[in-house]
């Protein structure tokens, strides 16, 4: 993956602006700054796992580790963050739509520094796919492509949103 600056690049977003095109909250959002973002191309960014995660609660009380599927999940939102248009005021959202060649290298535990990026391999109308890796210092912890899907939802959007009103 490459790591040259660009000139459009942006970097240091922090968890509030990640907010403003996420709709993810916590406990599922996943990423605690962007440091690069090159939209609707690449983007760096990272999660800080610490011990108070709610998910080590049961993975596992005695030998924490961060569910893979939890990395993967990461590695999307990071992606969601790089796909969009920057400054949109859309209500489309991107899902995660599937994930191909994913290989797992090395557990994640409370005090790693889970650092991410991804590189847009493509994208064509509302489906696209992503190359994602991540890394704990210089050791990779996970790498694979994830293929998603533009999907309009007003619903993620408004405070008052629930499915059980629907």
């Amino acid at each position: 993956m490459s790591s040259s600056p660009k000139s459009n690049q942006v970097t240091h977003i922090d968890v509030r602006s990640i907010m403003e095109v996420l709709p993810h909250r916590y406990p599922m959002l996943l990423i605690d700054r962007i440091i690069e973002l090159e939209p609707q191309k690449r983007a760096v960014g990272y999660k800080n796992v610490t011990f108070n995660e709610p998910f080590f609660t049961g993975h596992f009380p005695n030998n924490p580790v961060m569910p893979g599927v939890l990395i993967i999940e990461a590695m999307a939102q990071l992606g969601g963050a790089a796909i969009l248009e920057p400054k949109s005021q859309t209500t489309t959202v991107p899902y995660l739509a599937g994930v191909d060649k994913v290989k797992f290298r090395r557990p994640v535990i409370p005090g790693d520094r889970l650092m991410m990026e991804v590189d847009v391999i493509w994208i064509r109308m509302n489906i696209g796919r992503l190359r994602a890796e991540a890394r704990v210092g210089d050791q990779p912890v996970c790498s694979g492509e994830l293929a998603f899907s533009m999907v309009s939802d007003t619903r993620l959007f408004r405070l008052d949103a629930s499915i059980l009103h629907n």
